[in-house]
């Protein structure tokens, strides 16, 4: 199949499986791994940087005009024709998984010409799982045309979601939205990596995905993955424009409706008569033993609504 393959999208397997390899290496001993805390409970280890450099050459070796948009380095402009050409990296995404010695984490890869999307890969190192997709060419994970899962009705479908683990990450918002859903559906799982959560919806293995607080490289591979899956992916109110909205849900067409339905209430572009009735029901939720906590025990409003 290799011999198919959009020229881009080799270069990118490539410097994935590159990134994999120094990955599985520091895996043998995770426990020497160097680690450092960017803020709370948001690590970086050396393994990160070690990868991204990795993937960053590979690509600029191929393309050396291209621009560079990576979580750790952050941007770099591209030149000449290669402008537009831009590079959006996650080259270790479940970090905290990784440095736990918890199998799921990925290198996520995704190249964006002007503002579309037009190849993705995510490899899973731990697994040798790699999902791979062009614009208008279809899904692949291990060179098997892969699609979204068929299921039409949210009591039957498998979720899989992220929790919020920073300050000020809305956790009370996030835990209402929670109980919105899981009444409706057969289960919600939190495997702790977005991108590989996206590719999982792409695959069929989970039915929908729904997550807050995401940045461009945690979405932007796993969201072709599943557009040419078949299935859809957008802000919390359904709108395409997601990529830097820090909200992300994804679905098949059936399930998708459904999903937005159930938590559009909470995104940050729901109506305002929406977000008054979260507001209003999330002061009612707070327990009456908040009053006799010392100030510094309640959380700030940034942590009750995001809006």
């Amino acid at each position: 199949m290799s011999s198919t393959l959009h020229p881009m999208l080799n270069v990118a397997i490539k410097a994935a499986r590159l990134a994999g390899t120094i990955i599985n290496r520091a895996a043998l001993d995770v426990e020497s791994v160097r680690v450092s805390a960017k803020q709370t409970n948001d690590f970086v280890t050396e393994v990160d940087h070690a990868a991204e450099a990795a993937i960053i050459d590979t690509l600029l070796t191929a393309y050396p005009d291209h621009a560079i948009w990576a979580e750790e380095s952050g941007k770099r402009e591209g030149q000449h024709g290669g402008a537009d050409h831009v590079w959006i990296i996650d080259p270790l995404d479940g970090t905290t998984n990784f440095i736990h010695g918890f199998p799921v984490y990925c290198v996520s890869i995704a190249l964006m010409v002007g503002n579309k999307l037009e190849q993705a890969v995510i490899y899973d190192p731990s697994r040798n799982d790699l999902f791979c997709a062009t614009r208008g060419r279809g899904a692949y994970m291990n060179d098997r045309r892969i699609r979204v899962a068929k299921r039409i009705a949210m009591r039957e479908c498998l979720f899989s979601t992220g929790f919020p683990f920073r300050p000020g990450d809305a956790f009370q918002t996030y835990m209402q939205m929670l109980g919105d859903v899981m009444p409706k559906c057969a289960g919600v799982r939190r495997p702790g990596s977005a991108a590989l959560d996206l590719a999982y919806v792409a695959a069929g293995f989970t039915d929908g995905f729904f997550e807050m607080g995401l940045s461009p490289w945690d979405v932007a591979a796993g969201a072709l993955l599943v557009t040419e899956a078949g299935g859809l992916v957008g802000n919390f109110t359904g709108e395409a424009n997601f990529l830097e909205q820090k909200e992300c849900l994804a679905a098949n067409p059936k399930i998708y409706g459904q999903l937005v339905s159930t938590i559009g209430k909470y995104s940050k572009f729901a109506s305002a008569g929406d977000k008054a009735a979260v507001r209003q029901s999330l002061a009612a939720a707070q327990p009456e033993a908040d009053n006799d906590k010392p100030a510094d025990d309640i959380p700030p409003k940034a942590d009750i609504a995001p809006f």
